[in-house]
């Protein structure tokens, strides 16, 4: 499983990717966690506000801190 943050590096992206670190953590599952930082590469997913949740190339959440929980559901 692929899982990435998309953003530019701001306070919410740092946010999302710990929220995901630590929803894998707490799954116990094998995952990568990928940050993209590049606005062309954000903009190849459609992804118009940042953060945002990709999980095997799907965009799952866009514009908004995902928490720990609501992640958790996603991966499952």
């Amino acid at each position: 499983m692929v899982i990435k943050v998309l953003g530019s590096g701001c306070m919410n992206c740092k946010k999302l990717e710990a929220n995901s670190k630590e929803a894998v953590k707490e799954l116990g599952i094998d995952a990568k966690i990928e940050k993209v930082e590049s606005f062309k590469d954000i903009l190849a997913y459609g992804v118009m506000k940042t953060p945002a949740l990709v999980v095997d190339e799907k965009v799952k959440v866009m514009g908004r801190i995902a928490s720990v929980e609501e992640i958790k559901k996603l991966l499952q």
